[in-house]
């Protein structure tokens, strides 16, 4: 019996169900599933719970255990099996990144992601069942305060301290990977449509995310007085200005290329059985991985655009709380990432250091 007979997610209306001939024993994750759904959580992360409860309650079904069962022992146990785990289509044991890890395992970010799924839901049962033990262990304060935050010049951006499951993952502080200025060029040259132009564009010279750029609707474009209103994480809304040249693709765009549809999205499909509707997280991926293989840009991702906007903002000098309101970040400590990926201003900075002080030994 193979896994999906077993159990496997799928979508029904608007809600992300776990099916199959197991998916009776795991009824509770299907009802912590809508309650996201209740409480305003976007389809996107409903849908990542849903694959990560999915992969939990597989393991489960494997040792025999149901939700009732689940102690911390056990869930150290799937913590282990994570870490173990090869991901299929991936390359082999011996091919390994530049940080020294190998491709072929799953990354912190995605076992931790689980985790909180997990606790998410056990924290929802615990609401259903107030004497219920939650088998999830609590570890210390999520975030640590930032020097800025201790000496008092960024008090207005203290968060509140919240508890973070013992079982967490130790993250790598990776910096955004930017594309260089030749090879944004290229990628975006080759690019043949108005609409992948728009798109492009959106992200380059105005630093939105790809679910925000599919997100837009026609109304939420001002062409004449250059703004954008989008929708970002968390349903937290911002205006952008509009660079002018992305404005005038947006503006062909809409005259000559958007094909007639109901939708009320800005970016549709351009030809096939689905001509006129929506455009897809997957069908943004298929776009851009046809002009990586075209260009041979092989970090030409939707996101690298975005991290490449804001690099530019940090060589420029931008304010960091201007970076902060452009690019829609929730912390500023997020956007300070963009300062360290300024190596001309760094080099310029330490070069004008070394020069003063042996000007002073002279």
């Amino acid at each position: 019996m193979t896994d999906k007979e077993i159990l496997r997610l799928e979508k029904r209306d608007a809600e992300w169900v776990l099916v199959g001939e197991h998916a009776a024993r795991f009824a509770l994750a299907n009802e912590y599933l809508a309650h996201l759904l209740d409480r305003n959580y976007s389809p996107a992360t409903v849908r990542s719970y849903g694959y990560d409860l999915l992969a939990f309650c597989r393991w489960l079904t494997g040792q025999d255990l149901t939700l009732e069962d689940v102690t911390t022992d056990d869930l150290l146990g799937f913590l282990r099996a994570c870490r173990e785990a090869s991901l299929p289509g991936r390359p082999g044991p011996n091919v390994v990144g530049m940080d020294g890890q190998r491709l072929d395992r799953y990354a912190a970010t995605t076992i931790n992601r689980r985790l909180a799924a997990i606790s998410g839901l056990f924290t929802y049962a615990g609401l259903r069942g107030p004497d219920r033990r939650n088998p999830v262990p609590k570890g210390r304060e999520a975030r640590w305060r930032t020097q800025g935050e201790r000496s008092g010049m960024l008090a207005h951006t203290v968060r509140r301290p919240t508890q973070r499951s013992a079982l967490r993952l130790r993250e790598p502080r990776r910096l955004p990977v930017a594309l260089s200025p030749s090879d944004a060029a290229t990628l975006t040259g080759s690019l043949r449509t108005w609409r992948d132009r728009a798109i492009a564009g959106l992200m380059l010279w105005c630093g939105l995310r790809s679910m925000e750029v599919l997100g837009l609707n026609v109304k939420d474009v001002d062409i004449g007085g250059r703004w954008v209103t989008v929708m970002g994480k968390g349903n937290k809304q911002r205006r952008v200005p509009l660079d002018p040249d992305v404005a005038s693709v947006i503006d062909v765009y809409l005259l000559a290329e958007r094909p007639e549809s109901d939708s009320d999205r800005l970016f549709l499909v351009a030809k096939g059985p689905n001509r006129g509707g929506p455009l897809t997280a997957a069908g943004l991926r298929t776009v851009f991985r046809y002009h990586r293989e075209v260009t041979g840009v092989t970090g030409g991702h939707p996101h690298a655009l975005r991290h490449t906007f804001g690099t530019v903002l940090a060589e420029a000098g931008v304010d960091l709380a201007v970076m902060q309101a452009l690019l829609g970040h929730a912390h500023v400590d997020t956007t300070a990432r963009y300062v360290h990926l300024a190596p001309a201003h760094v080099k310029a900075e330490f070069d004008a250091a070394r020069e003063r002080i042996r000007s002073q030994h002279r």
